[in-house]
């Protein structure tokens, strides 16, 4: 489930590359620019993408009247790699609003933008099919509000069964959003994936710097009347921290009626739901004021006798059931001397987390990919998870903390070294290097007591054997021909029974 904007919509959402006090806390990337782009109207400056991602293609779109970060893009022809990512610096523990934007502008020679995958961490976000958005005209962009896990955040595409040509990004954005913010979520077990985010009855969209999170609050308006307040709201105490621009307008009924709104415009998958409502009497304060109106989603009661005032008041539900169009019904109390109204809503679909890997094996793992010279173009972002996207070469296992049990990259024309965190990978059971330009000596593996099979053939491993390897107690096959090794064959390695032992030719062993 996409957003879409209008291009020119971009300029009114800035997002900052530094925190300062005019501008909102994070990251503003731009995908396959080489240099910094700046919007005319906002003095906003994104960032390339470089260093953020070590795989893809840059390229720039032939259309003239584009915003500068929609000039150009980054796309991923590699169809050998199980996915594609951007990792992020994060603090442990921090709140994200992660936002993609996607433009196709035909830079593939194509009449249709290709559909495929977006990954956040081990989880699978969402499909990204921006067919419907680019035949209007509009550019389209996804969102979701998560916890990073470690001091990572990495945000990947990937192909799937429909996707014809390759994937393809042109701008990502990390903002930073306070704790407070819809902290009913168990962000250790969920996401928040944005569906609807509205200003009711206001002509144009709200975002930075009214909405110092920045994010972007849509216009909503429909045949209900339309009011203006008389008296600004502080929202410093509300815990998602509303603009108070949202509270500026309202939709509306007479005195006595009820108020009815379909909203989401479209139709929703049935699953749960965060609901957000937010309420202001829009007249001037006053002791006589008496607006008290009880609100329905699809019939069922959401929040009886609401006293809303001019202060402002917001409800909310965490885990709501939608399915189809949403009716929400606004039912004033027979003394409400005003018809009910409202003045803002962000609804946001609950997205269980796909898991992760045990922060052990992703460390060890990433280790190793910084170690070799040329490691498979996979190799970032979360090495197991989801599943159908593991690392190439990667096998792990199923448990609720994914551990990496095999390691299979025969033939791969890997150079470097082999780290020595290898021997943290604890749930080890196959290595195979063989066929490789691996050098440097082999590590001991004391740790790796399930480790089963070793196969380092045909490298350019120096050194003498570890001697660690006579003491795996699993360990029954051991391939080393063909490296530069030298010294003893560990005597616990020659007394070891079953075990398939090749160690020539192409060494300077001795028994």
């Amino acid at each position: 489930m996409s957003l879409s904007i209008f291009l020119l919509w971009l300029v009114s959402i800035p997002l900052l590359v530094h925190s300062s006090p005019d501008q909102p806390r994070g990251l503003l990337v731009t995908c396959g620019s080489s240099v910094k782009q700046t919007v005319p109207d906002t003095k906003v400056t994104y960032i390339p993408d470089d260093g953020f991602t070590f795989v893809g293609n840059k390229t720039a779109l032939k259309n003239k009247d584009l915003l500068p970060v929609l000039t150009t893009l980054r796309y991923f022809p590699d169809k050998s790699a199980r996915k594609y990512c951007y990792k992020f610096q994060a603090i442990k523990g921090g709140k994200y609003l992660v936002r993609t934007i996607y433009y196709y502008g035909g830079f593939d020679g194509g009449k249709e933008p290709p559909v495929f995958d977006q990954i956040i961490g081990g989880t699978k976000w969402s499909i990204v099919n921006t067919t419907e958005d680019y035949a209007n005209g509009l550019t389209s962009f996804y969102e979701i509000i998560v916890v990073a896990p470690t001091k990572t955040l990495s945000v990947c595409l990937a192909r799937n069964t429909h996707t014809a040509s390759s994937p393809f990004v042109s701008a990502i954005e990390v903002i930073t959003l306070d704790d407070s913010m819809y902290n009913s979520t168990d962000f250790a077990n969920y996401a928040l994936v944005t569906v609807a985010r509205s200003a009711f009855g206001n002509e144009d969209s709200i975002s930075f710097p009214d909405d110092p999170q920045y994010r972007l609050w849509q216009p909503f308006k429909d045949s209900n009347s339309v009011v203006s307040s008389q008296s600004s709201v502080s929202t410093s105490e509300f815990w998602n921290k509303p603009p108070a621009k949202a509270f500026e307008r309202a939709i509306t009924t007479s005195p006595g009626k009820k108020l009815e709104v379909q909203w989401p415009p479209l139709s929703l998958p049935s699953t749960n739901y965060h609901i957000s409502l937010y309420f202001q009497d829009n007249r001037k304060p006053s002791t006589n004021s008496w607006r008290v109106f009880s609100v329905s989603v699809n019939g069922k009661t959401f929040y009886s006798n609401l006293n809303v005032t001019t202060d402002g008041v917001t409800v909310y539900a965490s885990q709501w059931p939608l399915s189809g169009q949403t009716q929400i019904s606004l039912t004033p109390d027979a003394k409400s001397s005003d018809g009910p109204l409202i003045n803002a809503g962000e609804v946001y679909q609950i997205l269980p987390l796909g898991g992760r890997t045990l922060t052990r094996d992703v460390v060890v793992m990433e280790e190793l990919a910084r170690s070799f010279d040329n490691p498979p173009p996979d190799w970032t972002g979360d090495p197991c998870l989801p599943r159908e996207n593991s690392w190439t070469g990667v096998t792990c296992s199923n448990d609720e903390m994914a551990r990496v049990v095999s390691m299979d990259l025969t033939n791969f024309g890997l150079s470097g070294v082999l780290h020595p965190s290898i021997d943290n990978l604890t749930a080890l059971h196959h290595l195979w290097l063989g066929g490789n330009h691996i050098s440097g000596s082999i590590p001991e593996m004391n740790s790796l007591g399930r480790l089963e099979t070793l196969h380092l053939e045909n490298n350019n491993f120096t050194g003498p054997i570890p001697i660690s390897l006579g003491k795996l107690g699993n360990l029954r096959e051991i391939l080393l021909q063909n490296n530069n090794l030298d010294g003893p064959i560990p005597k616990a390695l020659q007394r070891k029974k079953g075990i398939n032992l090749q160690v020539s030719p192409g060494n300077s062993l001795s028994a």
